[in-house]
């Protein structure tokens, strides 16, 4: 059952991003985020971006053609089994996520291309129920590398829940090979990154984890090889299309991460 009466992550993000499938609850939330951190949208926007521009990179440049997006969202085109496929239309993508609204929409998009694309309805972090699946097991079938999506979702996962370990279970299922795309939202400045983190989490009735330090992103980095870039860095500065593509311009808070290869 689709809960209108509290802001949905999801929902805020399609709003930032100019879609529809929003309610007013998510946009009054949204209005009180860009009070208290203008940047907001730009941070949506920069990091849809660099969703796209990672996906694009691994499939030309590396050859993936297969895609695990963890607490994929709302669809918004191009979705990445449309980027993926523009550089080979066999490439699949299996979308998780738990949200209602997204389930449905996704189930929607199906008709587009049933064969390459299925959504799975799960939590990210049950990585045993998501790679016993059948949607999941297709992706594994002959050990072809994989590509597996964080893409400004752990902030969404409590330290309790530890988001680090959860990203450690699912490269160590993936074939040889296999890549990761990770990217959180950030902030080295202590007291707006409680306040950022209290807002979210009163926002969302408590759906939510923190927004973490760039030291600790780095820590989703450790034992993989970061592909690129020396380390994480703010997503509009990874491999940017040009010059005059969108960079980010606020400072309270950040999209860090990176393209990793699974040693």
């Amino acid at each position: 059952m689709v809960n209108t009466g509290k802001p949905s992550v999801a929902r805020m993000y399609d709003h930032f991003l100019g879609g529809t499938d929003n309610y007013a609850v998510d946009r009054e939330a949204c209005e009180e985020l860009m009070r208290l951190a203008p940047g907001a949208r730009e941070l949506a926007l920069v990091n849809r971006a660099f969703l796209i521009r990672a996906v694009r990179y691994l499939a030309r440049e590396h050859g993936v053609r297969r895609f695990l997006d963890h607490g994929s969202g709302l669809p918004t085109r191009p979705n990445v089994h449309q980027v993926a496929q523009e550089v080979d239309p066999a490439s699949e993508v299996v979308y998780i996520d738990n949200d209602p609204i997204v389930l449905g929409h996704g189930r929607m998009m199906l008709a587009e291309d049933p064969d390459t694309t299925a959504v799975l309805g799960a939590d990210m972090r049950d990585t045993e129920a998501i790679f016993k699946s059948e949607e999941v097991g297709r992706l594994l079938r002959d050990d072809q590398p994989v590509a597996a999506l964080f893409v400004s979702v752990l902030h969404c996962i409590p330290d309790d829940d530890d988001p680090w370990a959860l990203v450690d279970r699912v490269a160590g299922l993936l074939p040889p090979g296999s890549y990761m795309v990770i990217s959180q939202l950030a902030s080295d400045d202590p007291e707006l990154r409680e306040n950022l983190t209290q807002f979210m989490r009163k926002a969302t009735g408590g759906q939510w984890g923190r927004v973490r330090t760039t030291e600790e992103v780095e820590r989703f980095f450790e034992r993989l090889e970061v592909l690129e870039a020396p380390g994480p860095v703010e997503v509009s500065r990874w491999l940017p299309d040009s010059d005059l593509a969108p960079r980010q311009t606020s400072t309270e808070w950040i999209t860090y991460g990176a393209v990793a290869r699974i040693k």
